[in-house]
């Protein structure tokens, strides 16, 4: 019989290729913009309208991924699920996406570009395409198809960079330069950054082609099934607005709290520098998408709380390595964004924590979900929500950006406390809180400890120092944990 834990980290590792690999390129471009837009305020666009994304994906999906998962484990005839979710999802998100075009200008109006309707209708059609692909993605989760995910996943972002390559560094230098070629005339400096918009939506297009199968079943609408699917979601479309509010709320409203003329350029720093928790973030998602289906697929489990227990453990001792990495190594990590952007630098280490309080937040989240008590989590999240409002509200205007870094680490960390709590009365799993916070303590103590030689000359001192501090985290988890995870790796079977 196989180890349920090795299963998890195996998956977590191909759904890493699947989600992990394209994030990095993507991030990693992302960052590249910020050598190609070299004035912050030219990548304010990019960075408002993907918070919009991420706002108009969760009203689109409402929720159904996660029901999907949960019925398709409960009720007997998965395809009529699947096929019911689907005609669903195909129905409401045309609905939205005409509405959506038919008053793009006004929306452009409001949100404050003009002149860019076409920002749009591109943006309408990434999430109309995004939800198109959110059922079958889910479902090859769902069926262990994790090397179909993958590969799908990396073929959007390589049509992405592709194409964003293209327009922004071939017709864009052509352009610049006042080259009479046809590159140049490809290029139009309004639209500058939206070209990435036109790049994803082409990605997109492309990869439903390749995954078409999905689409071809036995289409059955059941209403009863839907029921119970809009019963279970609707208030994960409350939590996921919520949590989105915590996530992303913060690049939307520092460009209307602060000055005309001071708001897209912080955004643009803040938009740059927020990528700097790039590892933590990255893995968190690969994480989720590991863990969602293989918490629901044990829950029926003996060991099943035990299980989540120590994925947690381990879940925070990794994730505070990479705190670790991240910031001991800074001085070349921020190397990644144009010097232009490099002032807000010190938002990096609020937003790793307050991203490890997320996903301490996501493994806690399991005990609602498996309970079928999904209010509770779309309360929790709502108070994170307001707590991110009314912290931006009052301290944008005189701190900016740094105002909202503390605002999702804040926010994050009452999330977290909140649903272990909640947790401990509804679904009691007994988590090793001593070597959470031993390791947590450790992580912080280091990290504060290379302060001591934060002025040292040459930086590549400085750098052997932090890296050594490092590798002591490191030895200390060899010294207390590795015969733990031998033991886990011989008793805890599925």
């Amino acid at each position: 019989m196989s180890n349920p834990l090795k299963k998890l980290a195996g998956q977590t590792v191909v759904y890493g290729i699947g989600s992990i690999l394209p994030r990095i390129i993507n991030y990693l471009f992302s960052l590249a913009l910020t050598y190609i837009f070299k004035t912050p305020s030219d990548l304010a666009s990019n960075t408002e309208f993907y918070a919009y994304i991420s706002f108009v994906n969760i009203i689109f999906t409402y929720g159904f991924e996660t029901a999907f998962f949960n019925f398709s484990n409960k009720l007997n005839d998965k395809e009529k699920v699947y096929s019911t979710a689907l005609i669903s999802l195909l129905t409401s998100s045309l609905v939205f996406t005409l509405v959506t075009i038919l008053f793009k200008n006004n929306l452009a109006n409001v949100i404050g570009y003009p002149n860019n309707s076409e920002y749009v209708t591109w943006c309408i059609l990434i999430v109309a395409t995004d939800t198109l692909m959110a059922l079958p993605f889910a479902k090859y989760r769902l069926n262990n198809q994790a090397k179909k995910f993958a590969g799908l996943k990396l073929l959007n972002v390589f049509i992405y960079l592709l194409v964003s390559s293209f327009y922004l560094v071939f017709c864009k230098n052509a352009f610049e330069n006042n080259e009479n070629n046809f590159l140049s005339t490809l290029y139009n400096p309004i639209i500058g950054v939206g070209y990435a918009f036109l790049a994803q939506l082409i990605a997109n297009l492309i990869c439903i082609i390749f995954m078409y199968k999905s689409f071809i079943i036995n289409y059955v609408f059941d209403f009863n099934v839907w029921k119970q699917l809009i019963n279970y979601s609707w208030p994960l479309l409350i939590l996921g607005l919520a949590g989105m509010t915590n996530e992303t709320f913060d690049r939307i409203i520092i460009k209307k709290l602060l000055p005309t003329d001071v708001g897209q350029t912080e955004l643009g720093i803040y938009g740059a520098c927020y990528k700097i928790s790039i590892l933590m973030t990255i893995f968190i998602q690969a994480f989720k998408y590991a863990a969602e289906p293989f918490f629901f697929n044990t829950s029926n489990d003996k060991n099943s709380k035990q299980l989540n227990a120590v994925v947690m453990k381990y879940f925070v001792i990794f994730c505070l390595f990479l705190f670790l990495v991240t910031m001991m190594n800074i001085d070349i990590v921020i190397k990644m964004i144009s010097e232009q952007y490099r002032v807000g630098v010190g938002v990096a280490p609020i937003l790793l924590m307050a991203n490890l309080c997320l996903g301490i937040f996501l493994n806690l989240s399991i005990w609602y979900k498996l309970t079928n008590q999904t209010k509770f989590g779309a309360v929790i999240t709502i108070i994170g929500a307001i707590i991110t409002l009314v912290i931006n509200f009052i301290f944008v205007p005189k701190y900016s950006y740094m105002a909202s870094a503390w605002a999702t680490l804040i926010s994050y960390a009452s999330m977290m406390v909140l649903s272990y709590y909640l947790g401990k009365k509804y679904y009691p799993i007994k988590y090793n809180l001593r070597s959470i916070f031993l390791f947590f303590g450790l992580a912080l103590l280091l990290y504060f400890i290379s302060f001591l030689w934060n002025d040292l000359q040459p930086k590549m001192l400085k750098l052997i120092l932090n890296n050594l501090l490092v590798l002591f985290y490191l030895f200390t988890f060899y010294k207390l944990e590795f015969k733990n995870l031998l033991k886990l790796k011989k008793n805890v079977i599925s």
